[in-house]
């Protein structure tokens, strides 16, 4: 894994946290709750190759 998805990752939390903040103390729950959800999914779609790798490793490891 790269250091630099991992900073990426940080940078997008932070974002969204500070964001989703700012979104619900002007009374926008609903907003806020979106832009969660939209963090989380950019999130995984970066990650979900690395799972993909992860899960090929190991069947690869017990293969017979």
């Amino acid at each position: 894994m790269e250091v630099g998805l991992i900073f990426k990752i940080a940078a997008v939390g932070i974002l969204v946290t500070i964001l989703s903040q700012i979104l619900k103390h002007s009374g926008r729950e609903e907003h806020a709750f979106m832009l969660s959800l939209a963090g989380l999914i950019l999130v995984l779609t970066w990650i979900i190759p690395y799972i993909y790798d992860l899960f090929v490793s190991v069947q690869n490891l017990f293969e017979l």
